[in-house]
């Protein structure tokens, strides 16, 4: 087990956690069952239905565990209650690009980001780049692609 961290996340990645800790849970009676059908066929060293189950039982067992760390040390931040000039967790963030093209981010966390939604991990880069810093500053962020420069044109609590 890690350190007892807090994990910053929002109320709906908090809620999602928790339905997800509800459908694993409720899988394992299930997988238990799978278990006992598959050793009633006899001989173990050759059941794949057994094995299957087994290994699908350490899955589901792993996953419970993650996630219900995760959910003891889960710090929910409401973004609508945070004020303040600097980019901070939960904050939604437009960038201009190098060819003041806007881009929008929202910090979020780790389980709730989706760059297609405009939603990044606090421990990305482009956000760890961000966090701290005011509007009108100039953030470089080293990516795969080589780095990008951009400008932090409005910071918003929504």
């Amino acid at each position: 087990m890690g350190s007892m961290e807090k994990v910053p996340m929002l109320a709906e990645g908090y809620e999602k956690l928790t339905a997800d800790l509800k459908v694993l849970r409720a899988e394992r009676p299930r997988i238990v069952d799978a278990i006992e059908e598959a050793r009633a066929h006899g001989d173990l060293s050759e059941n794949a239905e057994y094995h299957a189950a087994k290994e699908r039982q350490g899955q589901v067992e792993a996953m419970i565990s993650d996630i219900e760390s995760m959910v003891s040390r889960a710090q929910i931040i409401d973004p609508t209650t945070l004020t303040g000039d600097k980019v901070v967790f939960g904050a939604t963030v437009t960038l201009l690009d190098e060819d003041d093209k806007p881009v929008k981010y929202q910090i979020v966390g780790q389980t709730e980001a989706d760059a297609s939604k405009g939603r990044i991990s606090y421990n990305s880069p482009i956000a760890r780049a961000l966090i701290g810093k005011q509007r009108e500053d100039e953030v470089e962020v080293t990516v795969p692609s080589g780095d990008k420069f951009y400008l932090i044109d409005k910071i918003e609590f929504i």
